[in-house]
């Protein structure tokens, strides 16, 4: 018959055994040794359920006060009440090289509180979709015919108009904005097509848009946009509230104190388009930056305090993006192999059957490069290590100390005490194909790219049909994903100097649901931010005894109207 011994743990003297018809046996142990196994397991009971108690109640209130932070961050999914006559908008045009997008923004009526910012997020329409919209191709394709430019924005402003309510168009501000495909071109086209847009746009449409609304902006602007934009959503601009949130000591140039100011530790941004390449993070102590690579602002209303003045190192480097990037390297290879078969007296990559081969494309795919008439054709090796050391040279690097891209100078990042955020490409080549977006870990995103590049484009495009990859990407992702997996790397870890063990960069699309581009930043900065004195603020003292000052929102020329004044001096 079973028996069940049970001495472990006890001494031999308290060994005792249950069977199945042998339970009585349990009256006649001693009881002694009853009372004290019973006191044992009540005063282990006792302690194992305060332990649990007390660390539940700790750990809830810790939860509890950052879930609640994270709530009030989170973008409220809610339909736009645009019966509310108490809340305002705003709109931004993005004009990119390859498209415009229009975003309509919102915000409900300021709560008073002067250690608060401004609401603002993106509007949402009865379907509770972000009000957005976007046309090809980018508007620098109007270079010679500018005039055909303000039927070519027509349908994006129509679009913000049936979604703005009628009422509140006359105090929505309108901005265009043009980027890296405007910037290129030369400065009468520029001014061609902003003068078309800035003629036109008043006959049809009601919204506030001046002058100064439209313009093509530099690098080190938008730049400094989507670093605002991404620490107002994480909250950064907030004052400190609780002991756990990270902060630093900054000094403020220029401050009538010379003590350092505590406040929260900002994020840094890394952006690759399909040009040009980004780096925004702020320099809290007093390093030496040239100022064409420093921008200073204040993000506070009274220009006499000083207590919101940011210094931000921004820089950005054409040519650097993933597109352009992939064609300077096809240039490269172009150039090196005609001249190599004119030296040697070679054939390589004439024809298919003797194609150049290619370290930076999967395993067998094949390509070529057209160039005046002549085509050289390439075949995949897909060897990410090799493409890595190829690529190397076109960082542009140079053997001083604190540079990155470029030879440009960067001022240190103390690595062990930032936070960066990766957007656009930084993104996309860690979660399209490779889908481990978010915290970047070096070594599995190196074996995860080596394997990629070493799997036959046939096993791809297989994968690909079968939907295994992220719903957007493309044929044309799958192609170049692995030379810009191995830029990506080369850019991070050689150009900005990010050591391979670095844990704090985070690649993203969203950030608590909020779908952080330049525009939010730039809205921000320019309807409620300083320098006043640069977007045509009227600072007037604010009514019923506030001590702070006030400014005019939206202070159109001639600057008459005081109505619409928000208190916008923080503490």
């Amino acid at each position: 018959m079973g028996r069940i011994g049970i001495s472990c743990l006890f001494p031999a003297s308290w060994h005792f055994s249950i069977s199945p018809v042998g339970c009585p046996r349990i009256l006649n142990t001693n009881l002694r040794q009853i009372i004290v196994i019973s006191v044992l397991a009540a005063a282990v009971s006792l302690l194992y359920f305060s332990v649990v108690i007390i660390r539940n109640k700790y750990g809830r209130l810790t939860r509890d006060k950052k879930f609640q932070r994270y709530l009030a961050r989170v973008t409220d999914i809610e339909a736009t009440d645009t019966n509310n006559p108490s809340v305002n908008y705003g709109i931004v045009v993005d004009c990119g090289s390859s498209g415009s997008r229009v975003f309509v923004y919102c915000w409900p009526r300021h709560n008073g509180n002067p250690r608060d910012l401004l609401d603002i997020r993106q509007m949402r329409d009865k379907n509770r979709k972000p009000v957005v919209m976007k046309i090809k191709p980018g508007i620098s394709e109007f270079a010679t015919s500018p005039e055909k430019v303000s039927d070519y924005i027509s349908p994006l402003l129509n679009f913000a108009a049936e979604h703005v309510p009628r009422a509140k168009h006359k105090e929505t501000p309108l901005y265009v904005l043009c980027t890296a495909g405007m910037r290129i071109l030369p400065e009468s086209q520029q001014k061609a097509i902003l003068e078309d847009l800035l003629t036109d746009i008043p006959v049809h449409f009601d919204f506030l848009f001046s002058d100064s609304h439209a313009e093509v902006i530099s690098g080190k602007q938008e730049g400094v946009y989507a670093w605002i934009g991404i620490n107002f959503v994480l909250g950064r601009f907030e004052h400190i509230e609780d002991d756990d949130e990270a902060v630093v000591e900054v000094n403020i140039p220029g401050s009538e104190s010379s003590e350092a100011i505590v406040r929260k530790r900002t994020a840094g941004i890394l952006d690759m388009g399909g040009v040009s390449t980004q780096i925004a993070y702020e320099v809290p102590k007093t390093e030496e930056v040239a100022k064409n690579l420093l921008a200073e602002f204040n993000l506070g209303c009274d220009v006499h305090q000083t207590e919101h003045v940011y210094r931000v190192y921004v820089a950005t480097f054409l040519g650097f993006g993933g597109n352009a990037a992939r064609q300077r390297y096809e240039d490269r290879i172009f150039a090196n192999t005609i001249q190599k078969n004119r030296l040697l007296g070679k054939q390589t990559g004439l024809t298919p059957d003797m194609p150049y081969l290619d370290p930076c494309l999967p395993l067998d795919i094949k390509d070529e490069i057209q160039q005046n008439g002549q085509t050289i054709y390439l075949r995949g090796t897909g060897d990410f290590d090799l493409c890595r050391e190829t690529i190397q040279p076109f960082m542009n690097k140079t053997n001083e100390t604190q540079t990155s891209l470029n030879g440009v100078y960067q001022p240190p990042i103390h690595f062990q005490n930032s936070e960066f955020y990766g957007f656009s490409e930084f993104y996309y080549c860690t979660e399209d194909v490779l889908r481990m977006g978010g915290d970047y870990n070096a070594a599995k995103f190196t074996k995860a790219a080596k394997d990629y590049c070493a799997t036959k484009w046939s096993i791809l495009r297989e994968r690909f049909d079968r939907g295994l990859y992220a719903s957007h990407a493309d044929l044309h992702r799958l192609k170049y994903q692995c030379f810009k997996s191995a830029w990506m790397f080369e850019v991070f870890h050689r150009g900005f100097s990010f050591p391979v063990n670095y844990k704090s960069l985070k690649t993203a699309l969203q950030v608590y649901d909020k779908e952080v581009q330049w525009t939010l930043g730039a809205i921000l900065y320019r309807t409620r931010f300083l320098p006043l004195r640069k977007i045509g603020m009227l600072i007037i003292p604010c009514s019923g005894g506030c001590p702070k000052l006030c400014c005019a929102v939206w202070q159109p020329p001639p600057y008459g109207a005081t109505k619409h004044l928000q208190c916008a001096g923080w503490n």
